[in-house]
């Protein structure tokens, strides 16, 4: 039996959508990703109104492949990730793409509430900045070396 160690996934960019306000929080993501994940592409919105534009095409992403990924913040601006969350589900060409969310909140009820709109995991971001970057590496091996993720079609 042979093991292998590193990325496994076949070479094309995996495409992710990353619905977060927080400059500092998006810089370090991009760093940690850019660090471990050659073979991503990484599109950024900085609130929830934007973050349905995309997935409309009205704000001149220029997107043609869906996300496959989507790493969404519960807390942003104008329309927050609960709504985000909401119209992504119901939407039947979106539904299927996995969403991790990010939060501050340690809440039950917002962490009931991301499951119950249908969210693949809910993560607390960390204070330091060391487990936040951990934290940010076991997503990049879970969710982009181990699970199979659909492959999206263009609206």
């Amino acid at each position: 039996m042979t093991l292998t160690f590193g990325h496994t996934r076949e070479h094309r960019a995996i495409n992710i959508l990353l619905c977060e306000d927080n400059p500092g929080d998006v810089r370090l993501i991009r760093e940690v990703f850019n660090e471990t994940a050659a073979r991503l592409e990484l599109s950024v919105v900085m609130d929830g109104e934007e973050a349905l534009d995309y997935f409309r095409c009205l704000d001149g992403h220029g997107k043609t492949e869906m996300p496959e990924l989507i790493i969404l913040d519960l807390n942003m601006p104008k329309k927050d990730g609960r709504e985000v969350l909401r119209e992504i589900k119901k939407n039947r060409k979106l539904k299927r793409i996995p969403v991790i969310v990010l939060t501050a909140s340690e809440a039950e009820w917002d962490i009931d509430t991301c499951y119950e709109l249908g969210a693949n995991c809910v993560l607390t971001k960390p204070i330091n900045l060391d487990q936040f970057a951990d934290m940010l590496n076991t997503i990049e091996k879970f969710w982009l070396d181990m699970v199979k993720l659909p492959k999206m079609e263009s609206f």
